[in-house]
């Protein structure tokens, strides 16, 4: 007969090698998500179901909203600071720059004085400026006395800002629309009158001529 401190021991080593198997299988299985109640999912013994075939990975359900709502003629009509409403679509004919800035951006302070100076010697440019930033009305006056453009001046929602745009991945975010009113050109970062300039003679010499 095995004494009885000896079959104490080997129930012992016996349950120290059942833990360690459970801990060994637990660890080769897939983290569980908490149930919707807030408490652990339940687990169970039962085998997997096979696993369905997956999707290719750029695949995706009919239903689902498009990722980029931007678009390559984009429309905006917004009040500026001034009370009055800027509508892109009746400046057809010119070149705009859409520029997408904040008062704490001081690339897009530095770059101010330039645009400014585009807008009014420039007869077939212009500028418009969208704030991107949560800021007061009177704040944005008053940051506009110290730092005066000859360009409008519109407050954005940050939190529902243009559609036709990308949201910004950064600031300043600048747009140049063509007189056809497409997106020409994107700036992400300082631009200056000798960058635009550039981009819309390419822009011009990439338009086809008519064959007479």
């Amino acid at each position: 007969m095995i004494p009885s401190h000896r079959k104490s021991s080997l129930r012992s080593l016996s349950a120290l090698a059942l833990a360690v198997a459970v801990l060994s299988l637990g660890a080769c299985r897939q983290p569980q998500m908490p149930a919707s109640d807030g408490k652990p999912a339940a687990t169970t013994d039962a085998k997997p179901a096979p696993a369905a075939p997956t999707k290719p990975a750029d695949a995706k359900p009919a239903d689902a909203p498009p990722a980029d709502t931007a678009s390559d003629t984009p429309e905006l009509r917004i009040a500026t600071i001034d009370g009055k409403t800027y509508d892109l679509a009746e400046r057809r004919g010119r070149w705009v720059v859409v520029n997408f800035w904040a008062t704490w951006c001081a690339p897009c302070i530095k770059e101010m004085p330039e645009l400014s100076a585009l807008d009014t010697m420039r007869d077939h440019i212009e500028v418009i400026g969208l704030a991107y930033e949560e800021i007061e009305l009177a704040d944005m006056q008053a940051f506009l006395k110290k730092h005066p453009v000859s360009y409008p001046i519109a407050i954005l929602d940050v939190a529902d800002p243009p559609k036709a745009f990308d949201t910004p991945r950064g600031l300043p975010m600048t747009y140049l629309i063509g007189p056809d009113g497409k997106v020409a050109e994107k700036f992400l970062g300082p631009v200056d009158a000798k960058k635009i300039e550039a981009a819309i003679a390419k822009a011009s010499a990439q338009v086809a001529v008519p064959k007479a």
